[in-house]
């Protein structure tokens, strides 16, 4: 049963944070390139925002398995699981309070939407995804742990 809870666990990550985090990376950047082309901007930006949204919700699916998983595997009180869920949901709080909504007031006001504005997302994006490598890092080295990985 562990080896089924960490495959879906590593499964629901790989398609549902992977690709919030390349979409919000790249919802800044198309931001600033798209004042050329406010038609494209709209599409493309708008699809971005609800991979973000959607592909964010399916999220929600990596610490019920995770945490599901440690609790099979006996480390659920390990200091290194216990600062990675901090991180998630640290991380999930700045996709729900900073980014998404970031994207909305873009996509609300295109022609408001200013230098600094794009920066502060840029920003909110980047802490999200530092804060989902330094979680994938703790999942990989798990320090402190027993199976001399």
């Amino acid at each position: 049963m562990t080896k089924f809870l960490l495959s879906v666990h590593v499964l629901a990550v790989i398609i549902a944070v992977g690709p919030v985090t390349v979409a919000a990376s790249m919802f800044p950047a198309t931001t600033r390139r798209a004042h050329t082309a406010p038609d494209h901007r709209a599409a493309v930006l708008g699809t971005l925002h609800r991979i973000c949204r959607v592909y964010g919700l399916i999220g929600l699916l990596v610490p019920v398995f995770g945490l599901l998983t440690a609790l099979s595997l006996g480390v659920l009180g390990d200091t290194w699981l216990i600062v990675s869920i901090g991180l998630t949901a640290a991380a999930a709080g700045v996709l729900a309070l900073l980014v998404v909504p970031g994207q909305r007031k873009i996509l609300a006001d295109p022609a408001g939407t200013t230098p600094t504005l794009i920066r502060r997302l840029a920003m909110d994006t980047g802490v999200f995804n530092l804060l989902w490598a330094v979680v994938t890092v703790l999942m990989i080295v798990r320090p402190g742990s027993t199976t001399g990985a």
